[in-house]
């Protein structure tokens, strides 16, 4: 359905602005009365349009780069999107008629602070036809995600979630965890709220049902079974413990049980295990009392288990302090796969099903829909969501705010944790908040940061070497800003950590200054009547995904500090605060140096909670750039063998890998282990050891 909608993007028509159809907001529909006067009066449309030299950010001179474009708008069903005068896309809307919608934006009374604000910043709008309201509702969810306009309602969390996945590409499948495209040919299961119940799931079924959940490569390599073999966790087809055709047998139950016909898996378990105690075959009759327990205990450990739902989302929705947190748990084959708490980004004017019903339209943007989804609080469009998710997943989808029995009590069960979660949240933002004012206050700082980022360099001796920048704010780590930088100099001294320092922010800052030049923010005109954003709204959300930082942190002592200093200088960036963090004799935590600007070395006093928190960034900086560096150092062993350890050739390389089965397992490998492979001596297994093991700076 997504490659129909994105061609007909080419079908774009292009007024004096962009702008962002909302669904979200107060009805500003015209009727049709509305349109005929408008276009009767042509008078009307130029006087805007042409009004003489509104004021530069001005409510009329939003109005009158709309009036331009409700020239060109069409009449029929649609997306439009409002463009802000640096090229940013401010709202994306859907409507019936997009120009019923946006005629409503010219009006000079009955509009909301919030849409008086979106109207003066915009500058021009683009309009996508389609053929349906629906098609208009899914391409409008696809254009929110990928560009992020600030006045729509967001998801912050926009991780994928994990699936259980049976292969189908082997002779002998294989249980998988599974995240990102589903690309790999199989069956996926799901999905569940997080990794942890994925990994429980496996392992009980597993313990279930036998099936492997080794690589391809491992199992192509193995000469004897496992150690999952051997604590009843796999059949053994590896090796021939069991027949093809019985593992067949396992895996087509396994699949039955992940795909709702649990009850008579059971039964058929239950079934062999009585025959097999009737002919007194007690040690098959053992095994399979023991899968028989391993599926009672995927069921029961599973929360509420609904006796009505077989396969069903559960949303609820609480808002609270300006903040909104929207709860989603998973139930599949009548079994309930987690939950998972999501924070939408959204105005506090709006409605809470307003919020709720955008929310929707984009969390399915990329996920499979279950036949039945149950809501907290109705929502105006609950027809059209219900077809166009219905249209995405190919099946019919029930969208229902449920008032009693069963289904009631999972919403109330949700909404619960919804307030839950959200209380949680905003006691840590609020514990967030303090911290950062305290760091203003012990860094001389003019006001607490919103954006913070930490540089910190990995190597082994000058190999592999890594620069890793992790970001912070009012709101914790903000993961989807961390950035690696592979160093890439080749006039560096190897383990030279200022040339990489200077390499590091070099590249950030030149590529920062490009993309995101700083420019002086302008008074607004005199007799300007656009309120103010609610504190903590709309200039949060502009804070918060600002890309120039308040305070660097630089892992390293005055060296560092001076290296990173003359970089930005040279680039003409004088005016971003930075802290040089100094970790304290023999590296102990809590006696840490901070050098900054003007300032003599300081520290701060060990039980500090500024200090803790100080740590708390470096130390996720370090595990950053440490990570970054080992999964680069591991990427170039696997592309350039064994042979780049001393002393280890094509014959010692054929025996480790016929030992262990993969390159992983030779890394995990013990000394001793290592020793116990044929041809290779004590020497050469210390060599192997320590080659993995080398600690990194």
């Amino acid at each position: 359905m997504r490659r129909p909608l994105f061609a007909m993007a080419a079908n774009t028509y292009l007024g004096g602005m962009t702008a962002r159809p909302t669904r979200d907001m107060p009805d500003l529909d015209a009727d049709d009365a509305d349109i005929a006067e408008l276009d009767q009066d042509e008078a009307l449309i130029a006087d805007l349009a042409e009004e003489a030299e509104p004021a530069p950010g001005s409510v009329a001179m939003g109005r009158a780069a709309i009036a331009r474009a409700l020239k060109h708008a069409p009449n029929g069903p649609g997306v439009y999107r409002m463009i802000g005068a640096d090229g940013a896309v401010l709202y994306v809307g859907k409507a019936k008629s997009i120009k019923r919608r946006i005629v409503a934006y010219t009006r000079p009374t009955g509009l909301t602070a919030r849409i008086m604000r979106m109207v003066a910043a915009t500058m021009e709008m683009e309009f996508v036809s389609t053929g349906t309201e629906t098609e208009a509702l899914l391409l409008e969810a696809n254009f929110i995600k990928q560009l992020r306009p600030r006045f729509n309602v967001l998801l912050r969390d926009d991780k994928s979630f994990p699936y259980i996945l049976i292969t189908k590409d082997h002779v002998s499948p294989q249980i998988t965890k599974h995240r990102g495209a589903r690309n790999r040919p199989g069956d996926y299961y799901g999905p569940f709220a997080s990794v942890w119940a994925v990994n429980r799931t496996i392992n009980a079924l597993q313990k279930a049902f036998l099936v492997r959940s080794c690589s391809d490569s491992f199992y192509e390599a193995r000469t004897r079974p496992c150690l999952l073999f051997q604590i009843k966790r796999c059949a053994g087809p590896c090796t021939g413990e069991v027949s093809h055709t019985d593992y067949a047998e396992y895996v087509m139950e396994a699949r039955d049980f992940l795909s709702g016909r649990s009850k008579a898996v059971k039964e058929q378990l239950a079934r062999e295990m009585e025959i097999a105690s009737h002919e007194l075959e007690f040690e098959r009759a053992a095994a399979l009392r023991d899968r028989l327990a391993a599926l009672s205990a995927v069921q029961g450990t599973q929360g509420i288990n609904p006796r009505s739902v077989e396969e069903a989302d559960v949303f609820a929705i609480h808002q609270e302090g300006g903040a909104t947190c929207v709860q989603v748990f998973f139930f599949r084959t009548g079994q309930n796969w987690g939950n998972h708490a999501l924070y939408p980004r959204a105005d506090r004017t709006l409605e809470i099903g307003e919020v709720l019903e955008s929310f929707l339209a984009q969390f399915y943007e990329d996920k499979p829909c279950p036949r039945l989804v149950l809501l907290s609080h109705d929502i105006a469009e609950r027809e059209l969501l219900e077809e166009a998710l219905s249209t995405r997943a190919g099946h019919r989808v029930e969208v229902a705010a449920p008032k009693r029995g069963e289904k009631r009590e999972l919403v109330e069960h949700a909404l619960q944790n919804a307030r839950e979660a959200l209380g949680r949240k905003l006691a840590e933002s609020a514990s967030q908040a303090r911290l950062l004012e305290e760091l203003a206050r012990a860094f001389a700082l003019k006001a607490p940061p919103r954006r913070i980022e930490v540089y910190d360099n990995s190597h082994i001796m000058g190999s592999n070497a890594v620069g890793g920048m992790i970001v912070a704010g009012p709101e914790g780590f903000a993961k989807s800003q961390y950035r690696k930088f592979n160093i890439r100099s080749t006039e560096l001294t190897p383990g030279d950590d200022y040339g990489m320092m200077r390499e590091v922010l070099t590249r950030r800052f030149a590529r920062l200054l490009k993309e995101n030049p700083r420019a002086g923010a302008s008074p607004l005109p005199e007799g300007e009547e656009v309120p103010p954003p609610p504190p903590g709204e709309v200039e949060e959300a502009s804070a918060a995904s600002s890309a120039w930082p308040d305070l660097l942190l630089i892992d390293g002592g005055p060296g560092q500090l001076k290296a990173a200093r003359e970089t930005l200088a040279g680039l003409g960036v004088t005016d971003v605060p930075m802290v040089g963090v100094a970790k304290g004799p023999d590296r102990d935590a809590g006696r840490e140096t901070f050098y900054a600007d003007g300032r003599e070395p300081f520290r701060l006093e060990p039980r500090d909670p500024v200090l803790y928190f100080v740590q708390r960034l470096r130390d996720e900086a370090h595990r950053f750039a440490i990570g970054s560096h080992r999964a680069r150092r591991k990427k170039d062993i696997t592309q350039a063998g064994l042979q780049e350890i001393p002393g280890i050739g094509p014959t010692r390389k054929r025996a480790l890998l016929h030992h262990f089965g993969t390159l992983k397992a030779i890394e995990r490998a013990s000394l001793a282990d290592l020793e116990g492979v044929p041809g290779v001596n004590a020497a050469m297994a210390r060599a192997v050891y320590d080659f993995f093991h080398a600690k990194a700076t």
